[in-house]
């Protein structure tokens, strides 16, 4: 297994290598007033905004860039924000919001689950019945409907139902439930389907015929062999669930004003700060990355098929 693993270390260190050549080469093809403060931009001459450029190494070959931006990651210093935050160090800025991002996102992915997997057993279990039908209801009006509406009816609606702030803030708990529940309704729905159809399928194979055909419980028989195989796919799209919720946070941080990393990437790009931008586009690239890694890590102990044959090698 130690052998798997480290293979799985190295694919991922080569992708991340691959994505910060990528974000790096395509960055430089932005507007370098995005390396400018707005008022300083203004009051500068045009012999003014070139000596700055190339001072900052921005006019250099881009394998130069690559190697100072390298050299100064590993040093941790990641840049300064020119318009946002105008020259205030990105680590800095970071370190504020990336712990509302952390938080919301880690609470959005145990309640995915949570909910996901207990509604999918709930609806195998209950095939045909009123549980099942209200289940598919569920996942076909989160799939067919644009996220936006029912963003929008989950923050109106649960805010008047439950009389829940319709905003976010830092300190009140309180504030926290409705950003957490919209980040986490597309991944509950889609880990409750795809459950229900593996358990399903699961159920009409012919050892769990012959399980039932020795005697064994329905129980025992659901846990010991139907659930822990039909939980091995939901466990392979552990990487996709948590890149859902990267894209998803998105649009919901934005939306309750959450001052986290993805309402802090949608205004970098819409106020062009360069050097911003790149730091937190490679942050969230290699969070995807890693949580691939770690999918196939989690996949590994699920998956008895994974250890034989990473022994047998």
């Amino acid at each position: 297994m130690v052998r798997y693993y480290l293979s799985k270390l190295g694919q991922m260190t080569i992708t991340i290598v691959l994505v910060v050549l990528v974000v790096f080469t395509l960055l430089r093809f932005m507007p370098t007033t995005g390396y400018f403060n707005r008022d300083d931009y203004k009051d500068m001459s045009e012999a003014e905004r070139n000596t700055f450029l190339r001072n900052l190494g921005v006019l250099d070959p881009t394998l130069v860039q690559l190697k100072n931006f390298a050299v100064k990651l590993f040093q941790g210093d990641l840049g300064r924000s020119m318009t946002v935050y105008p020259k205030t160090p990105i680590a800095d800025i970071l370190g504020d919001k990336m712990k509302y991002t952390a938080l919301i996102n880690v609470f959005s992915l145990v309640l995915s689950y949570a909910c996901g997997l207990s509604l999918g057993v709930g609806m195998a279990r209950y095939k045909g019945r009123m549980l099942d039908h209200l289940g598919t209801v569920y996942v076909v009006a989160i799939r067919s409907i644009p996220s936006i509406i029912v963003l929008f009816f989950v923050q109106v609606g649960l805010s008047k139902l439950f009389k829940l702030p319709m905003m976010f803030y830092p300190d009140q708990p309180r504030s926290w439930i409705l950003p957490v529940i919209s980040l986490s309704l597309s991944s509950i729905a889609g880990t409750a389907i795809w459950l229900r159809r593996y358990i399903v399928d699961e159920e009409n194979r012919d050892y769990i015929k012959f399980a039932r055909a020795k005697g064994l419980s329905q129980s025992y028989v659901m846990v010991r062999h139907v659930f822990r195989n039909a939980i091995v796919p939901i466990a392979i799209n552990f990487p996709s669930e948590i890149l859902l919720l990267i894209s998803g946070g998105l649009v919901t941080e934005s939306l309750y004003s959450v001052p986290g990393m993805g309402g802090l990437l949608i205004t970098s790009i819409r106020k062009l700060d360069n050097s911003l931008v790149q730091i937190l586009v490679l942050l969230f690239s290699t969070l995807s990355v890693v949580g691939v890694f770690l999918g196939d890590v989690f996949v590994s102990f699920v998956d008895p098929r994974i250890k034989l044959k990473a022994e047998a090698q």
